[in-house]
């Protein structure tokens, strides 16, 4: 790589002097939507032509499709087959979904809210795919309507102006950013086995059926109610604690998961919760969806969800993290919940779910197995750490080589 830029001034900034700004549509073959065939219709699915929806672009690389269409469904709609290596962008979808930016490894089609650049000649098709999903905000912030909330068009993907280098250079661009990409691809997948690994050690250690060294004792049938007891202690202050929520990814600050805290104004009388205390909806506890406190030492909860302190003579809370959230846990939940006014929430029997009887071990036992299975989150931890920094690097990297701040040698 060399520091040494020569720049010039145009209408994107300052880019070398030997780039090129260029619009997508001088730069493309054909620029184009996909379509939907009847979803009434069953002999247009299920067939061999891959189909894709904006659903999956967050893959970023599509080497296969959720669903698959047939001849009559493909001939049926204006979609149109979308050749490899093309650089597909969600004009619209769900959340955070419009503006990003993936790359098809097969040949494909799409629905209506993607749109397809097909690259010529003159364009590296994967520098085509970092430049634009470097993007992101700007390409949100080009959206129609009023504060960008109405959606890309082909119209404003057309008129997108990049800088381009030699093509010598934007092959060179590519391979390094790829080969960052690998690397976040073996970290993904290393932390994935991870995961997997402890879902299969926490599913025959939490049950006793692989004992740790040096413990042979029974595990003692309790009744559930004896180890956990339910607590009612509510604020008396507005904002008396911090406002915190139940997510699949733990006990987070309500204000940083959303952005802003979306309880209510006025929250007195919401549940104070501390360090080790249980805390579940009993509308989703059969989902799994529970979690014990302890990335905080105190906070508050919304009222719907009910809130445990654990019987520490009976049982650890850093076990009892693991243990109720086990599968043979979340089976118990789903056998004391009844299906109430929709199929994802659904009528917890409390009082039966408490005079459940469960098998634990001694209270040595479950100190040992919390120690081994903290010992596997911190693992995890760190993989999943050392990903988020590997992305950061590779996003300043793009930054420099995507504006020609540093070239490389070719």
């Amino acid at each position: 790589m060399s520091d040494k830029v020569e720049m010039k001034k145009t209408n994107i900034g300052l880019i070398p002097i030997d780039w090129e700004v260029k619009k997508i549509e001088d730069i493309s073959k054909n620029v184009f939507a996909g379509a939907t065939p009847s979803t009434r219709n069953s002999e247009y699915w299920n067939g061999d032509i891959p189909w894709m929806s904006s659903g999956e672009i967050n893959k970023k690389f599509i080497w296969s499709t959720e669903k698959k269409i047939t001849k009559e469904g493909f001939n049926s709609s204006s979609t149109k087959m979308v050749p490899k290596d093309s650089v597909l962008v969600a004009l619209a979808g769900q959340g955070k979904t419009r503006g990003t930016v993936a790359m098809n490894k097969i040949e494909l089609c799409t629905n209506q809210s993607l749109a397809s650049i097909v690259p010529d000649d003159t364009i590296e098709p994967k520098f085509l795919y970092y430049n634009l999903d470097s993007r992101y905000d700007e390409l949100r912030k080009m959206s129609t309507g009023d504060g960008g909330r109405g959606g890309l068009n082909l119209k404003i993907i057309n008129y997108i102006s990049i800088g381009i280098p030699p093509l010598g250079e934007q092959k060179k661009i590519a391979n390094i950013l790829s080969t960052w990409d690998q690397a976040i691809v073996l970290k993904e997948k290393l932390i994935e086995q991870k995961k997997e690994q402890k879902k299969g050690i926490m599913q025959k250690i939490l049950t006793g059926a692989v004992r740790l060294p040096g413990f042979d004792g029974e595990w003692k049938n309790v009744k559930l109610g004896k180890l956990i007891k339910e607590v009612n202690n509510k604020s008396t202050e507005n904002n008396q604690f911090q406002v915190l929520s139940v997510t699949k990814n733990g006990i987070v600050a309500q204000s940083e998961h959303f952005n802003k805290q979306v309880a209510s104004d006025n929250n007195i009388g919401y549940k104070i919760i501390r360090k080790n205390n249980l805390v579940f909806s009993t509308m989703n506890l059969w989902m799994g969806s529970l979690d014990v406190l302890t990335n905080f030492e105190i906070g508050i909860v919304s009222p719907a969800y009910k809130v445990f302190e654990f019987n520490r003579n009976r049982l650890n809370p850093t076990f009892g993290k693991y243990f109720m959230k086990a599968e043979h846990m979340i089976w118990i939940y789903n056998v004391n919940s009844e299906q109430g006014a929709s199929i994802v929430r659904r009528n917890l029997d409390l009082k039966g779910l408490l005079n459940t009887n469960i098998k634990v071990p001694s209270i040595e036992e479950q100190m040992e197995i919390a120690n081994l299975l903290s010992c596997v989150d911190k693992e995890i931890d760190l993989l999943e750490e050392e990903t988020v920094e590997i992305k950061k690097q590779k996003k300043g990297l793009m930054k420099l080589l995507l504006t020609g701040k540093i070239r490389v040698k070719v």
